[in-house]
């Protein structure tokens, strides 16, 4: 396992963006064929940047262990919503999302950590404008929580209706609820699964935190910015109802700007820390050679 993890680490940085690229090609080719190989190709190229992308910002060992946290939760969840109604809502899934693990498609868990994923990136670079969060205290990583939650939850404000209703991906049992025939619970069960991967996660950050092989460059922050975007920009050209589109404009737009303001603001610390380093490099030298005179 120490040695596939030291393997991962060598993934070419440019992966990522070539399965980006393939992931925002499917997700557009979907609004004018609705079928179920696009919509698992689309998710399978999603889980794979994101993997290929938290790789390269967090180090192999922290990538794994949020895909093992994000898909093992989701997992569970979903199950224990598909078959007892917990969570969600009472609901069971179609064959729209093609292959399933007992009751639950297969795409659903890896959708959970390319989200969870999206939503720790976007969450630390509103907060700390940084990729990775430093290690705060156990409140803060709570409170970090739920704001990488929330991130999550404004991607189903818009999806869920489209879900339903349009490619009847799953079937409710209710369809009576005030947010365009949706329950209430459905949301509070998104944020409750969010926030059961994104606590553990963080939490174990504060004790092995993340080890790069190379730090972190602006383009690998691009690849969880440019998925969520992506996924808001569909919402809008083709969300259904017609007011999910407004709604996800500004619900999925709102945590991207000020994750971009973030980004920016990032971008400004690492150059002006460059030069400050340079000057250190180049001065150790001489400060070597009076220690040996």
């Amino acid at each position: 396992m120490t040695s596939l993890l030291h393997r991962s680490s060598r993934i070419p940085s440019l992966a990522a963006f070539f399965l980006l690229a393939g992931f925002l090609v499917v997700l557009s080719a979907r609004g004018y064929a609705e079928t179920t190989p696009l919509l698992v190709a689309s998710s399978l190229l999603m889980f794979g940047c994101c993997w290929t992308s938290a790789i390269h910002l967090l180090g192999s060992r922290a990538a794994l262990a949020l895909v093992l946290i994000a898909m093992s939760v989701g997992w569970i969840a979903e199950q224990l919503g598909a078959t007892l109604g917990w969570f969600f809502g009472d609901y069971h899934y179609t064959a729209v999302l093609g292959p399933r693990l007992l009751a639950v498609p297969v795409v659903i868990p890896m959708m959970w950590f390319a989200l969870s994923y999206c939503g720790y990136v976007i969450a630390n670079l509103i907060v700390w404008q940084a990729p990775v969060a430093p290690n705060a205290s156990t409140g803060m990583t709570v409170l970090m929580s739920v704001v990488g939650a929330m991130v999550v939850t404004c991607y189903d404000l818009g999806v869920d209706p489209y879900m339903v209703y349009v490619l009847k991906a799953w079937i409710m049992a209710r369809t009576d609820g005030w947010w365009f025939g949706e329950t209430i619970q459905g949301f509070a069960g998104w944020m409750i699964v969010a926030f059961a991967i994104g606590l553990p996660f963080r939490l174990l950050l504060r004790r092995r935190p993340a080890a790069p092989s190379r730090p972190p460059t602006t383009r690998h922050l691009l690849v969880p910015l440019s998925v969520y975007a992506g996924l808001m920009v569909f919402q809008v050209c083709l969300g259904d109802p017609h007011e999910a589109r407004t709604i996800a404009l500004f619900a999925m737009g709102f945590p991207l700007l000020t994750a971009a303001c973030g980004l920016l603001r990032w971008r400004a610390a690492q150059r002006q820390a460059a030069p400050a380093a340079d000057e250190r490099v180049a001065a150790t030298p001489s400060a070597a050679l009076k220690e040996a005179a």
